[in-house]
């Protein structure tokens, strides 16, 4: 596959992230420190993550902020990065989009997003963006965007010859049709038990095929499973292998689902074998855990084959 525009159909949110001890119980007040104003949002972190990690392959964002701050805050930021900000577009009715962040000491986290000017996304304004899917590879999409968006945005990808990329994160229940127009479905546990009707729960590697099988059979095409310190699993029609994760310390996972989908991205377009495609966004992954926020966490391409280059035999 030649190197082509990646587009990536999404969200953008200023994240608000205070670092505490341990995650709050519901009622508790909790002591936090280190409070920071990140760039962020799933859709963002997703175009940031691929202009970073590609070696000359444009990268392309749609998406709604409001007229504030927050706005100008985002598109500059994406821009520093690499990515086309001219899909993002101005929405009056709303502000920019947040999303509140806790982290304990062990990397975990809680979020509360507030969607703001995300939820005003239309199909109309994905469809005005049609010129850009037809030179597209892959074309990126999560759930932080009104759901009739994200289906024009997979179908515009699919009828342009692009790899429409799913990331059905933050969980919720899709339609037959939707998981149909993904080429390409890439949830975590939590979602792919949410979508496969299971109780949230611990996948382990033994379990990953039938899940997986499951997923195909409500309409998936092909999947990758993310299993956290387990790495991913893929299933598709070529058959179905595990790629293992890369150990590290990790300090702060926000972003790091959205690292992996955009690397994988970068990597596909490049034309590079699916399970090195993969090996190489669980090192992007990995690598982004290791340092604290969303998109500052996000490494370059150099740290990345750097990263690989001392695990050649890993």
């Amino acid at each position: 596959m030649p190197s082509r525009t990646i587009v990536v159909i999404g969200s953008l949110n200023m994240d608000f992230v205070v670092q505490v001890q341990r995650l709050p119980a519901p009622g508790e007040t909790a002591r936090g420190e280190n409070f920071r104003m990140i760039p962020g949002g799933k859709g963002a972190n997703q175009a940031c993550a691929a202009a970073r990690l590609a070696r000359g392959t444009p990268v392309r964002m749609i998406g709604r902020v409001g007229y504030d701050s927050f706005a100008d805050h985002l598109r500059a930021s994406l821009a520093a990065a690499g990515v086309d900000t001219s899909g993002i577009h101005g929405c009056r009715s709303a502000p920019t989009g947040v999303a509140l962040i806790w982290v304990d000491r062990a990397g975990q986290n809680s979020i509360v997003i507030a969607p703001g000017a995300n939820a005003e996304l239309t199909a109309a304004d994905v469809e005005t963006e049609r010129a850009c899917f037809v030179s597209a590879s892959c074309a990126l999409f999560q759930l932080e965007s009104p759901m009739a968006a994200v289906a024009a945005g997979l179908r515009l990808a699919r009828d342009a010859g692009a790899l429409p990329i799913l990331d059905p994160a933050p969980a919720a229940p899709l339609a037959p049709e939707i998981l149909g127009l993904a080429g390409l479905l890439t949830p975590n546990e939590t979602e792919a038990c949410l979508l496969a009707g299971l109780p949230p729960q611990r996948i382990t590697l033994a379990q990953a095929p039938a899940l997986a099988a499951e997923l195909r059979a409500r309409g998936a095409r092909a999947v990758v499973l993310k299993l956290g310190d387990q790495g991913c699993f893929y299933s598709g029609p070529e058959g179905e292998f595990h790629s293992p994760a890369f150990r590290v310390e990790a300090v702060d996972a926000t972003a790091a689902g959205d690292t992996f989908n955009g690397a994988l991205a970068v990597a596909l377009s490049e034309g590079t074998p699916l399970p090195e495609a993969l090996r190489f966004a669980n090192a992007a992954s990995a690598l982004s855990v290791t340092r604290p926020g969303a998109q500052t966490s996000i490494p370059s391409r150099e740290e990345v084959d750097r990263f690989l280059s001392g695990r050649a035999g890993f």
